[in-house]
């Protein structure tokens, strides 16, 4: 016999039928359905409950992945275990060329050259937004919109718009 369960799912009907409701709707994403299926397996309250490894197999998750959302559920119940937490260092926090940036830096790049300059440089527009905004943008951000906006500084020899 294997030692006693840590943090073992005891669901009411209630909360059964919670979760079997949230599995159904068209809206619901794959994470938030596969959680809801785990934690329904792991139920020791309507068996034949699963173990760790049997919802591993079954679900394609890794262990702690369920050692995770059991804790969290033993911790902060069901609204818990099934909310997603987003991490204040994601992609969407730390962009910071937004649709109003990368449009003064195309409006930039398809301007005049500065003086003593046949073109405009990705270090050239570094510098230039470092004036323009009040904090520094990197040139592969720039590199990335002017590739985005499929603008190419080498082939602009008077340094406007091709149009």
């Amino acid at each position: 016999m294997g030692r006693p369960k840590k943090n073992p799912i005891h669901l009411s009907d209630a909360n059964v039928k919670y979760l079997k409701g949230i599995i159904k709707k068209k809206d619901t994403n794959q994470t938030t359905a596969n959680r809801c299926r785990i934690l329904l397996a792991l139920d020791e309250n309507h068996p034949p409950a699963m173990t760790y490894t049997q919802c591993v197999d079954a679900y394609a998750v890794s262990r702690a992945t369920i050692a995770t959302l059991v804790k969290s559920f033993s911790e902060g119940g069901i609204e818990a275990a099934l909310a997603r937490k987003r991490s204040i260092n994601s992609d969407q926090a730390r962009r910071k060329v937004d649709g109003h940036t990368e449009a003064r830096i195309i409006e930039i790049a398809c301007g005049p050259a500065p003086e003593g300059h046949s073109r405009w440089t990705i270090r050239l527009l570094e510098d230039e937004m470092k004036i323009v905004l009040d904090e520094p943008i990197s040139r592969e951000a720039i590199r990335r919109t002017l590739k985005k906006a499929k603008l190419d500084l080498t082939k602009m020899t008077i340094g406007v718009s091709r149009t």
